[in-house]
């Protein structure tokens, strides 16, 4: 019995049409990439297991796919070592998948730091992969188009990035809202709260207020052991309301006392000053709740969500004062943020954003009139395709019928057809299969084919 064909969940085909429109958002992304001086690298999508581990957090940790060793793997575990998923992974797993682009960009600049020069900005489009359960906007894999520069502490490059993300969506046309948020004031919060030791639990666990709601969050602060006087404090930040403006001087006071606290109040005020002056067209907005739960923010931190569609963060991101030194490169910050291209393309998708005339068929299809017209036609096709038009040549002799509906199913526009009498007329003929509109000319007046190619 033949097996039936099936691929991972989480996971995804992509046929012409698909990536015709992926490539369109790649393109639009890394175009203007360019434009702020950001140059491309890539890593291996396989790293060494000791560089994932421990950056993301326990449940991060949980996400990551593991690769078992070659041979006989689980040689060697021990009982003891059952009782530490880490340790077995590490003895039985060598290497794991890439969560995200970050942490192997850490690795690449401390492993290349005598071949880059600083402030280095790079940008990467590949695909990641975490063990998440499958959902909509939620893949086991898919791309992140990472924009990031290590070796300074300006705040300049946080605009660069609020610039950044506001030309993106501009250019592909969706309306979204920046939010923006200093990992510094959760510091402060945490510590004004009495629990300064109880950072990474609160953080984990207000990133979650959009998706189960503040009673929710309220309730697993408490269950990692936060007081009703620290929830207390934690909650009216949460529901802070007023512009910009209004929240910053709120949360000043909030966090007079704490010496983190005011530094991030500092930084999230010269930042929003920054922006302003930009003239950002996008909306951007300060939102006490953000947290992202990644462990290794320390400054600012982004979050970008569409206005006019209803799916999670479409792009992310933050400042690591030292990430790298984690490699063994110390005092070495760096700020970016990730486009997620997979929610990016439901969103274009499901607002019908996608221009009209994307796509992946070619421009013209030459008939198969026998063997002596392919000839005929054979340097007309080179000819077009010189001029950057997409040809294709029928390969059988066929009716005609069935090549004209090959060129309709394919999306084609434009067939030729030529046999005898073209040839010995020296001509070559084009039809526009959508309006049968049909012209013919010289077999070398290109310069008449291009135009009516274009009309």
């Amino acid at each position: 019995m033949a097996q039936k064909p099936s691929i991972p969940k989480g996971t995804r085909d992509f046929g012409p049409v698909e990536m015709a429109r992926r490539n369109y958002i790649f393109s639009t992304i890394s175009d203007v990439f360019h434009l702020f001086g950001y140059a491309q690298i890539e890593t291996p999508a396989m790293e060494n297991l000791s560089t994932l581990l421990g950056k993301y957090g326990d449940e991060g940790d949980k996400l990551l796919f593991k690769i078992l060793n070659s041979g006989d793997a689980f040689a060697g575990v021990t009982p003891d070592m059952l009782e530490n998923s880490n340790a077995v992974a590490m003895k039985v797993c060598e290497k794991g998948l890439r969560y995200d682009l970050t942490v192997p960009f850490a690795r690449f600049v401390v492993q290349h730091q005598n071949d880059i020069h600083f402030p280095f900005k790079r940008y990467q489009i590949q695909p990641v992969w975490r063990a998440d359960r499958p959902q909509k906007g939620r893949y086991r894999e898919f791309y992140q188009c990472d924009v990031d520069v290590v070796g300074s502490q300006s705040l300049l490059y946080e605009l660069e990035l609020v610039q950044i993300v506001d030309l993106v969506f501009a250019k592909l046309g969706i309306n979204v809202c920046i939010k923006i948020n200093n990992r510094k004031l959760l510091a402060g919060l945490a510590e004004v709260a009495g629990a300064a030791d109880k950072m990474v639990d609160i953080t984990v666990a207000i990133d979650k207020i959009d998706k189960i709601g503040l009673d929710a969050v309220k309730e697993e602060l408490r269950e990692k052991g936060l007081s009703e006087e620290a929830i207390a404090v934690i909650e009216p930040v949460l529901l802070l309301q007023g512009d910009n403006e209004a929240k910053i001087e709120q949360m000043s006071r909030i966090l007079a006392s704490s010496e983190v606290g005011m530094k991030g109040i500092a930084e999230i005020r010269e930042l929003f000053s920054l922006i302003v002056s930009a003239g950002i067209l996008q909306k951007v907005e300060l939102d006490l709740s953000l947290a992202r739960g990644l462990n290794y923010y320390t400054g600012a931190i982004f979050e970008v969500k569409a206005l006019d569609y209803e799916i999670g963060s479409i792009c992310g991101g933050g400042r690591y004062d030292d990430l790298t030194g984690i490699f063994g490169l110390k005092n070495v910050s760096g700020v970016g943020i990730s486009f997620g291209a997979d929610r990016i393309y439901d969103v274009l998708l499901g607002l019908d954003k996608y221009p009209a005339a994307l796509g992946s068929a070619p421009d013209v299809l030459f008939a198969n009139m026998g063997r002596e017209a392919v000839n005929y036609v054979m340097p007309v096709c080179a000819a077009l395709r010189e001029r950057g038009f997409s040809v294709v040549v029928f390969p059988d002799e066929s009716k005609l019928g069935k090549q004209f509906d090959y060129a309709t199913r394919s999306g084609i526009p434009f067939i030729s057809i030529n046999a005898d009498s073209e040839a010995a007329a020296g001509t070559v003929n084009l039809k526009n299969l959508a309006e049968g509109k049909q012209q013919t000319f010289a077999k070398d007046d290109v310069d008449a084919m291009v135009a009516f190619l274009r009309q």
